[in-house]
């Protein structure tokens, strides 16, 4: 196994997209000429990452429960592949997280917890909360998936996203009692960049600068995708949020 994978896969079968339907559906040609059914967490627009005849891969479940075997992981998109799995970006983080090897958070917590209830009316769940004896503030912090890119740009979101501004809006409040972050896991390794989706959900950038400007910390982070496993390259610049 490569030691710079921070995840690795099972292993991958190639193939090519012949259909995205019904939102979490995709019809994939396997190298056999079989035409399988996988299931496409995504259930966005994914506009850039579902061109027809692109290649893709797909991991196998040997669960008899599970309703389709088979899960739509990567596309290849001009050269570089891009992660598909929206379930999996929580499961990175909670990994490295849990093994303390994330360097923009190294040092700062050495306690996890994941889905904790928060907020006024304690309806919503952060995704990590971080904790430390010798810290008084706790680190909130949300992990949004990302994998929208113009040229070398990443931006979220990539449609309108009411949830994720009720996120936001709820990450400032906790100002100035905790650390609150926002995590956008780049899916892709070809953006150096990361800005808020202004053009597909104005009020989101928005909220994004006024978090910005209170305090709330965001971490773009880029990570390079492979059909062997995911590598962490580091944080892209954030650009246009004046």
């Amino acid at each position: 196994m490569d030691t710079d994978f921070i995840y690795t896969y099972p292993p991958l079968i190639p193939g090519i997209l012949k259909k995205r339907y019904k939102r979490f559906l995709a019809d994939i040609e396997l190298e056999s000429g079989e035409i399988i059914t996988a299931h496409c967490a995504n259930t966005g627009p994914m506009i850039g990452v579902c061109g027809i005849d692109s290649r893709v891969y797909v991991s196998k479940s040997n669960n008899p429960k599970r309703k389709l075997a088979y899960s739509w992981e990567l596309i290849e998109v001009e050269n570089t592949w891009v992660g598909i799995n929206t379930a999996l970006p929580n499961r990175v983080i909670k990994q490295i997280l849990e093994q303390e090897k994330f360097p923009p958070l190294q040092g700062q917590y050495n306690k996890v917890r994941s889905e904790v209830p928060y907020g006024k009316d304690k309806k919503s769940r952060i995704d990590f909360l971080l904790s430390s004896e010798s810290e008084q503030k706790p680190i909130y912090l949300e992990v949004k998936n990302t994998t929208l890119a113009k040229d070398k740009l990443a931006l979220f979101p990539d449609t309108v996203t009411t949830r994720g501004q009720k996120h936001l809006q709820e990450l400032m409040n906790l100002l100035p009692d905790a650390k609150p972050m926002m995590l956008y896991f780049i899916n892709r390794s070809d953006c150096e960049q990361f800005s808020p989706g202004d053009a597909y959900d104005r009020e989101y950038g928005k909220l994004f600068r006024e978090a910005v400007n209170k305090g709330v910390t965001i971490l773009p982070c880029r990570f390079e995708i492979t059909p062997q496993g995911i590598r962490y390259l580091g944080l892209a610049e954030l650009v246009k949020i004046e």
